[in-house]
């Protein structure tokens, strides 16, 4: 990865968060009401941007890109792909990520480790 896709993918992460406690909590109310087309607009762009950073090495999913505008998901439906996309967000942190002597997390960038602190990956687990 390079400094433009850290700084991008903290950006869609955090958004990509923000959206699925927002429409988990919706789903938890009533999963199966649809998304409305508002709320679907923005998880269609995070989502575009999502999968522009992931490539299809990452992509949860090989045949889905985006929701249709004319078959509006559900709650539900919504809540779950973006479960898999924090996933397969956290995967691509733990692959391009490395623990210095010191402790700290620190982003790889043009394969060299670099000045950036990130947090530990919740896939790797402390001993």
């Amino acid at each position: 990865m390079n400094k433009q896709e850290v700084d991008t993918f903290e950006k869609v992460q955090t958004q990509l968060e923000g959206l699925h406690m927002e429409i988990s909590a919706l789903s938890k109310k009533s999963q199966n009401d649809a998304l409305n087309k508002f709320k679907l607009k923005f998880v269609n762009q995070i989502l575009d941007s999502a999968n522009s950073l992931l490539g299809e090495n990452y992509k949860p999913f090989p045949d889905f890109t985006l929701f249709d505008e004319s078959d509006i998901p559900t709650t539900s439906d919504a809540a779950m792909m973006l479960t898999q996309y924090l996933s397969c967000f956290e995967k691509l942190r733990a692959d391009n990520v490395k623990q210095s002597s010191s402790g700290r997390w620190y982003w790889i960038i043009d394969g060299k480790e670099s000045d950036i602190k990130t947090i530990m990956p919740k896939k790797i687990k402390e001993k």
